[in-house]
């Protein structure tokens, strides 16, 4: 497209459309038997959305429980080392349960209640949404199930001790890549067999309508933040956002209230795995198509049949073979711009960020970490440059251990 401008915040705002579309993007590609569940939750969320009450709660939870607001932090000495621009991180890594994820988990869990849903499912990758979930579901009293592949439940095995210390029954996905993907394909199949009793707490800005919409929401308090946060401390907007991007719920819930803002470059930086060849990454716009997974269309990873290829990244977070329909529509527009990270760039960078500033990044946020270090190299030492530090490491201790010898 040759759009280089976004929409105007009126028609922002009023996306995605009343089916669920991005342009051509989003939608509603689900088996006819969880049709009325999405209309049920798109209706619950449209009231709790404008109900003054509802909005309260969150917040007194985002608070209390969750930990916010989050810092904005002057990495000084990640700045010196890459001799460029100011590097600023918004420390979502200093969240209850250690990630983003909390934003979201605690907004649907309260819509959960809200429909009178007691049993709650999700899925998870880097097992950091599936903690949040079992946090919130243990808060509340609800019964909660995490479905997590196999492999990814080998690399992130402390997660998965701390969603079962929470209460969570996790159940462990054998079939396909034994990943991402092969979870939400599992946590799906629950929700069309128990879906009366049963909300689906998906855990990024993907699949079907309203989900996309409602991640997004729900994680806006993030972007919010970092304007009032960068005005207070430098007395104007930076002049680019870097978030990792693998469905991309922290990427999305940062941008969004800078859409309008065309001086503020925003960048998404994937997983580049073991480099750009089939099978060897996770990065849907080095080689994607348009096509539909898991309820909603978007760039896939997918062979000319349309079966969805093999993906691998060194974080199991960004492990997936799709991304979310607002990323590849505001891409078209010129809007966001995407970039990636290999594995052996993000190894590399996690030992950086940890010996120069004592913080361990999640390896999914290092991949922001890996682009910002080379954007701000590029740009002068009067330009700001914030990277969106969504999670912290301590769950890829031992994983990364092991990488390293």
């Amino acid at each position: 497209m040759s759009v280089s401008r976004p929409p105007p915040a009126a028609d922002r705002h009023s996306l995605p459309d009343a089916s669920g579309h991005f342009g051509v993007y989003g939608g509603v590609f689900v088996p006819e038997t969880l049709m009325t569940a999405l209309e049920e939750l798109t209706a619950a969320y449209t009231e709790a959305k404008g109900d003054p009450k509802f909005q309260a709660e969150l917040r007194h939870h985002l608070k209390e429980f969750a930990g916010r607001p989050t810092e904005l932090y002057f990495a000084e000495r990640l700045t010196q080392h890459a001799g460029g621009a100011k590097i600023y991180l918004k420390r979502e890594d200093l969240l209850h349960t250690g990630a983003h994820k909390i934003n979201n988990a605690l907004g649907q869990a309260l819509l959960a209640r809200r429909m009178g849903k007691q049993r709650i499912i999700a899925e998870t990758g880097a097992g950091q949404h599936g903690v949040a979930t079992a946090a919130v579901c243990a808060k509340f009293g609800l019964d909660c199930t995490v479905y997590m592949g196999a492999v990814d439940m080998e690399r992130q095995a402390l997660n998965v001790f701390r969603m079962r210390l929470m209460g969570a029954k996790v159940v462990a996905v054998e079939s396909g890549q034994k990943t991402l993907k092969d979870a939400v394909n599992e946590a799906m199949r629950d929700w069309v067999t128990n879906v009366r009793v049963t909300h689906y707490i998906l855990g990024s800005a993907l699949g079907s309508h309203p989900y996309p919409m409602m991640v997004r929401d729900f994680h806006r308090v993030i972007g919010q933040e970092l304007r009032e946060q960068m005005v207070a401390r430098e007395g104007r907007l930076p002049d680019e956002i870097v978030a990792c991007v693998g469905g991309g719920s922290n990427a999305i819930g940062v941008f969004f209230d800078f859409l309008d803002e065309t001086n503020v470059k925003l960048t998404g930086v994937e997983a580049g795995g073991r480099g750009i060849k089939r099978g060897e990454h996770a990065a849907r716009f080095e080689g994607g198509r348009l096509g539909v997974l898991q309820g909603g269309k978007t760039y896939i990873l997918q062979n000319e049949d349309g079966q969805i290829e093999l993906t691998h990244s060194v974080s199991a977070g960004l492990d997936y073979a799709a991304i979310g329909p607002e990323h590849a529509y505001y891409r078209d527009l010129q809007r966001i711009q995407f970039a990636y990270a290999t594995d052996d760039e993000v190894l590399a960078t996690f030992q950086l960020c940890s010996r120069l500033e004592g913080i361990i990044p999640a390896l999914e946020s290092t991949h922001a970490l890996v682009h910002a270090l080379k954007r701000a190299k590029e740009m002068s030492p009067d330009q700001i440059l914030v990277v969106n530090l969504s999670g912290r490491g301590d769950k890829d201790v031992q994983q990364v251990q092991r990488m390293l010898g």
